[in-house]
């Protein structure tokens, strides 16, 4: 029997996240959203630790809704990002990054306000600021305080204004939005269904970079 078509592709860009990643996809996961209705596409992108181990753990090459892509070579975050969102079979795109985590409801909720709000283009949701042992700090506004995830897009609407800017070291999710809002619209449900992890390996803090 084939499997139909899934309705809402999460893509997951990872770069030597062991430590987190199996939090991570746990909470993907164990989505109220049907099984069947959702894929998960991780790009691995050339980790050098044991994330390719972790991941092996929640990916049943028989029948998994995870989907893992490895990339030889360390492409660059947004690189990732694109590989995942030309691989997705769905309508509907949502970012997760592999530090982070969601609320078992993410997926119903976000993809049933773009199935009843059909002007909406995109929407976001707020989120928990957390420390490293998950501790909260507080909630957060997504349009006020807006991060790079938790968005459900419209799959053919982010591929029309170009997807991510691989030329981007950091801030790609930014330039995206910029682009993205000059023709579209992004709306905010606010609801904390996002979990956003703060600790020293992030990426945004990685003045280096």
């Amino acid at each position: 029997m084939t499997k139909e078509k899934p309705l809402v592709s999460v893509i997951v860009a990872t770069y030597n996240q062991e430590r987190f990643i199996g939090r991570c996809l746990r909470s993907l996961l164990h989505q109220t959203f049907n099984h069947d209705k959702y894929e998960i596409i991780i790009v691995d992108d050339g980790s050098t630790d044991k994330t390719p181990y972790a991941l092996e753990l929640f990916c049943d090459p028989k029948n998994s809704v995870v989907r893992i892509i490895t990339n030889k070579s360390n492409l660059g975050l947004p690189a990732s990002l694109n590989l995942a969102i030309n691989a997705s079979k769905s309508e509907y795109l949502v970012r997760v990054d592999s530090d982070d985590f969601v609320n078992e409801n993410f997926l119903n909720l976000l993809h049933l306000y773009l199935e009843t709000n059909p002007s909406t283009d995109a929407i976001a949701c707020d989120y928990l600021l957390l420390t490293d042992n998950e501790t909260v700090i507080k909630k957060a506004n997504c349009m006020e305080e807006p991060i790079a995830c938790g968005i459900m897009f419209r799959k053919k609407q982010l591929i029309d204004v170009g997807s991510y800017d691989e030329s981007f070291r950091l801030h790609e999710d930014k330039d995206l939005r910029l682009r993205f809002e000059k023709k579209y619209n992004i709306k905010r449900l606010a609801i904390p269904l996002y979990r956003y992890r703060r600790h020293e390996s992030n990426i945004t803090n990685d003045s280096n970079a």
